[in-house]
Order: structure tokens, then sequence, then C-alpha cells
């Protein structure tokens, strides 16, 4: 099982790679470019399938217009990935909304606002 769960681990962790590569300098659809970031990519145990993640700086509009960019690419990038790749087969792909940092920032913003809302405790000296 260990074995297993690393190189699925291992193929997720280089397809996070070749694929942010890949969007950089490959991709020429302006849905997609821009501030797009891969933050993470889930490959199944049989290496058939993989959930990649990203975020883009953007409004719900834009992040429609990523992930139907990125769904008509998928086909583009999978073949990309396999000729980068020694694998027997290559995952398919399927995108999504990593909302987590966004939830981050606002979890980060909402910590901010309320200690600098917070009244003062006096000092001991």
């Amino acid at each position: 099982m260990p074995k297993d769960y690393s190189r699925s681990q291992r193929i997720a962790e280089q397809i996070q790679r070749e694929l942010a590569e890949l969007i950089r300098f490959e991709l020429k659809d302006p849905r997609v470019s821009g501030l797009v970031t891969i933050t993470d990519v889930e490959v199944t145990h049989d290496q058939a399938h993989a959930k990649v993640f990203f975020t883009l700086l953007g409004d719900a509009a834009q992040i429609e217009e990523a992930t139907v960019g990125f769904t008509r690419a998928a086909g583009f990038l999978r073949t990309q990935l396999s000729q980068r790749m020694k694998l027997r087969t290559v995952p398919t792909l399927e995108f999504k909304y990593d909302a987590s940092v966004e939830r981050g920032m606002k979890l980060s913003r909402l910590i901010d606002e309320a200690v600098g809302s917070a009244p003062k405790l006096p000092t001991e000296e």
C-alpha cells in the first residue's frame, strides 16, 4: 500500500510541475493565460484520472471562463504530458477551481480586522 501511494504522489507532483510549465509556455487560450496557478493534483490509485486544482486572480466569471478553457484544453495538455512523461497511461485531466486560497485570505483579513478593532489592554509594569 505505501508503495502505491508514493507512486501516485510522485506522478501527481510531476504532473503538477509539467502542467505549470505547459500552461505558461505552450497554452495559447486567453481564458487560461495570466495569473493561473496549479495548486494541487490528485491522482487515483490506478493512475487513470487526475483532478487538477487551480487558482487565479479574478471574479466568478473569469473563474468560469478559465474552467471552460481548461476543459477544452485537457486533451492537448494530456497529449503534451504523454510526450514529456514516461507513463504507460497518462491520466485523464479534470480541472477544478481551488477556493481554499481565497478562503484563507478572507479568514486572514477577518482575523486582522478583529485584532485591529480589539481594545488595547493596559500593560503591567
